[in-house]
């Protein structure tokens, strides 16, 4: 089996831990193929507070988020040239909350240093990470219109690669609040989502952190990636979403199962911003 994780941490990262170096001999021991580093860059704090008049509501909400890009894309590429001829090594970037300022986001992402771009919803207007919002039976289904809607407007846009852990409020909300959120009825729009990214020659991940979280999926379940290709959608990519090394591969495996269950042949990385297809092995 082809063993690519496109999705993981550093230091870099609000929430991450270790480095590139780290997780590169972390990668050799696993016998990962292709790792894709793809540091938090959140569009909607891309420079400092100030210009925002904000103060952080939480531990994790940095502002000078240009500052987190220009550091990781340093490291990201010093690392590269230093790289085993085993691994092939991948400097991207995971942009959360594009909507927030697609200018931004867009004078950003057309570093020509960037091998991909993942984009990411994690936040809501005017609102913290669904990490630390409170959950009720009525707000769920307001905060899951909003999400499904924001990612719409994210595919509408479309400047990125791929779309990152889609249904990521379910962590939080099925996971750890224990509210069962079925989100059948935004099936339309997530459609309407994937035949954008589809048109557009753009993918989707299985992100399979939460097969190590209390949610127990992957973001998002295989009748999402059954949808995705039964409307046109090509790309598929893998990624941990580790934020240490520890972390690093967990669920590859099963999500390559899963891309396989779904319909899919060949998982894919992004390389200078052009997809890479790899056929996935016979008997996994």
């Amino acid at each position: 089996m082809n063993l690519i994780d496109c999705h993981c941490h550093t230091a870099n990262s609000p929430d991450g831990e270790g480095s590139v170096k780290q997780l590169c001999m972390r990668a050799g021991e696993l016998g990962i193929s292709v790792l894709g580093i793809s540091e938090h860059c959140e569009a909607n704090r891309l420079y400092t507070k100030e210009h925002y008049g904000n103060e952080p509501k939480n531990e994790y909400e940095i502002y000078n988020n240009i500052g987190i890009f220009e550091k990781s894309m340093a490291e990201n590429t010093a690392a590269i040239s230093e790289c085993s001829e085993n691994l092939t090594l991948l400097c991207g970037i995971e942009l959360g909350q594009p909507y927030a300022d697609f200018c931004g986001a867009q004078s950003l992402i057309e570093d020509k240093r960037l091998d991909f771009v993942i984009a990411s919803a994690h936040e809501l207007k005017d609102k913290e990470d669904f990490a630390f919002l409170s959950y009720t039976h009525e707000n769920i289904k307001i905060y899951l219109k909003e999400y499904f809607e924001s990612i719409y407007e994210m595919c509408k846009w479309g400047k990125f690669d791929i779309l990152a852990h889609l249904t990521y409020p379910l962590r939080y909300i099925n996971g750890i609040a224990k509210l069962d959120a079925d989100i059948s009825e935004y099936n339309e729009i997530i459609a309407e989502s994937f035949k954008l990214l589809a048109q557009n020659g753009k993918g989707i991940e299985i992100n399979t952190s939460g097969l190590r979280q209390p949610y127990g999926l992957t973001f998002p379940t295989l009748e999402y990636v059954k949808l995705f290709k039964e409307l046109g959608g090509e790309i598929i990519s893998i990624g941990s979403d580790a934020h240490c090394a520890a972390d690093l591969g967990k669920g590859i495996k099963e999500g390559t199962e899963l891309a396989l269950a779904g319909g899919f042949e060949y998982i894919s990385y992004v390389k200078n911003r052009k997809p890479q297809l790899r056929k996935i092995q016979d008997g996994v």
